[in-house]
Parts: structure tokens; C-alpha cells; sequence
């Protein structure tokens, strides 16, 4: 089992709507603060750009269950889950506590950065994506 990266933080009242609820944009910006550092745990200090490749989001789905307020600890969770030639997956939360706020999954794919179309994910970083499964 993949082990799953967890960033805990802090619902400040510029992540809130006007009524102290957080903007349900918001979330996407905690979970790829999450999936940045579970690459990073992996050993890729800059994962979005490397070697002539970058990874960009290729599809999100997102269920919102429970939303988080203002000044709420809240928990980003990543965990990968599939890899492919050209892509990779990443099964996400937001909790509070044990509570799932957000759940979801992110594939995000391996492009070339000039043409920016896809190409293989290079073999090393393959195998290491594979053996975090």
C-alpha cells in the first residue's frame, strides 16, 4: 500500500467565502500542495518541471462532502494509486480530524514542455512511482 502524505493546515479568512466557509476552489490548492510534497517525499524536489518534461493535471474529480470553516486544522492528504506510460494518479482528501471533507482523485500527465505533448514517463522516475505503490 502506498504510503499516503499528510499536510496539515491552517483556514485562514483569506481561504473563506463571506460567510467563513471555505471556497470551494481553495481545496484544489491544498491538494496539489500535497501531491508537490508527496513528490517530493519520492525524491523530486521540483516535480511539475524536470528535464525538458513537466507533469500537468490532466482531470480532477472531487466529491465535496462537508466544508471546512474558518480557523479550522485541516489535513491534505496524497496517495498514489496508478501509473501508466504517460500519466500518473493520486487519490486525495481533505479531513478534519477523521472527517473527509474532500475526497477525490487527481491523474496528472507527462508532457513535453516545448511541443507540450505527451511523452513517456522517463524509466527511472517509472520505477520509482511504481515501488510507491
Amino acid at each position: 500500500m502506498t504510503k499516503e502524505y499528510c499536510l496539515p493546515i491552517r483556514v485562514y479568512v483569506e481561504d473563506t467565502d463571506a460567510g467563513g466557509i471555505v471556497y470551494y476552489a481553495n481545496y484544489l490548492k491544498y491538494l496539489e500542495r500535497a501531491r508537490t510534497e508527496l513528490m517530493r517525499t519520492l525524491g523530486y524536489d521540483k516535480p511539475a518541471l524536470f528535464d525538458g518534461m513537466q507533469f500537468v493535471v490532466h482531470s480532477v474529480e472531487l466529491k465535496y462532502r462537508v466544508p471546512a470553516v474558518l480557523d479550522d486544522q485541516i489535513i491534505a492528504t496524497a496517495r498514489l494509486v496508478g501509473v501508466t506510460r504517460t500519466s500518473f494518479t493520486i487519490a486525495q482528501t481533505v479531513k478534519r480530524d477523521e472527517q473527509i471533507l474532500v475526497e477525490g482523485t487527481v491523474r496528472a500527465a507527462c508532457i513535453d514542455h516545448d511541443s507540450k505533448r505527451p511523452v513517456a514517463i522517463p524509466e527511472d522516475m517509472m520505477q520509482t512511482l511504481k515501488s510507491a505503490l
